[in-house]
């Protein structure tokens, strides 16, 4: 695909992502917008996603994000939706559904398409990395899109740590370090760096984790009373569940946080044995083998037996005795 001759003869292009956008899903569309209003600069081109966590606002053109969904366009000639299926697009879903052309670019396995025009590739590292793939004439590409798209790439391979990172993925990222940005604070600004807050809310699922399956699961949960108390919103809790997965010996590791009474964002994490997208996806969410998640309804307790069931019978398809 190359995404210029997709969109060139449109006069208002849209962008979105899924709700709760990660960084790479804020990577690939603000990489992707500062790209087009580059080389599309008579379309009205408008980004729509929720409000992004601030340690994001060193991408440029951040502020131009429609966070409320409204547009004065109507039905948009192109809709881009990134990262994800339309179902969780949130307030831009609507817009999506009216576009006269859809595209979609996403590498979640559970993607089948949802666009006219689709680009999905699972074995992908990022949707930065396929926003990157898709622009043709790399040259048109600036150092503030550049540095968007790398930023959505160290977030989804764990600074090129996870299995999802590939000799392509490390061609990209040297392709786009070359453009001249500080690589190596934007990591340490966006990824590693946390609040107190995010380093206090850290510390309490970290304390109040359980080890099951003889020490092969872990699971931790954040209620809203304690959201409340440390005033924590839900993109302070970026990170838990992968901190949980580094505990020794742990092959599948659970975080969830509540959004409303019965109700939990999961994140799962597996070291390798575990699909996890296969375990979200039974649960009407979706993801990828090392990494996923879904929203789920019951107490805490259930949910954790309902997520153990599929866990355990993959471990035990493993050899693993659980």
């Amino acid at each position: 695909m190359n995404i210029y001759e997709e969109v060139k003869d449109a006069g208002s292009i849209g962008i979105g992502g899924h709700i709760r956008p990660d960084g790479d899903c804020i990577g690939a569309a603000m990489g992707l917008y500062l790209y087009l209003k580059k080389v599309c600069p008579a379309a009205c081109i408008q980004v729509m996603l929720e409000k992004p966590a601030d340690v994001f606002s060193c991408i440029s053109g951040i502020d131009d994000i429609h966070t409320d969904f409204a547009s004065e366009v109507g039905a948009f000639d192109v809709f881009i939706a990134l990262d994800t299926v339309k179902e969780r697009m949130g307030g831009a879903e609507q817009y999506f559904d009216e576009a006269k052309k859809r595209i979609n670019i996403d590498h979640h396995i559970s993607n089948k398409g949802c666009g006219d025009v689709n680009y999905i590739v699972t074995d992908a590292s990022s949707t930065s990395e396929l926003v990157y793939d898709v622009i043709g004439d790399k040259s048109l590409l600036d150092k503030e899109a550049a540095k968007a798209l790398y930023i959505g790439m160290v977030h989804d391979t764990g600074v090129f740590q996870y299995s999802n990172t590939s000799p392509k993925t490390l061609r990209t990222a040297a392709e786009l370090i070359a453009y001249g940005f500080d690589f190596s604070r934007l990591i340490e600004e966006t990824f590693y760096e946390k609040t107190y807050v995010q380093n206090q809310i850290l510390g309490r699922a970290l304390l109040e984790s359980i080890m099951f399956m003889d020490g092969k699961c872990v699971v931790s949960m954040v209620d809203k009373k304690t959201m409340g108390f440390y005033r924590a919103q839900p993109h302070d809790l970026e990170g838990i569940v992968n901190q949980l997965r580094n505990t020794k010996g742990v092959e599948c590791a659970i975080f969830m946080y509540q959004t409303d009474i019965l109700r939990y964002k999961v994140s799962l994490r597996s070291n390798g044995i575990v699909d996890v997208a296969k375990v979200a996806m039974f649960f009407g969410g979706g993801g990828h083998k090392r990494a996923a998640g879904a929203d789920m309804q019951g107490t805490f307790h259930d949910i954790v037996n309902n997520l153990s069931n599929q866990i355990a019978a993959q471990l035990r398809t493993a050899g693993k005795n659980v």
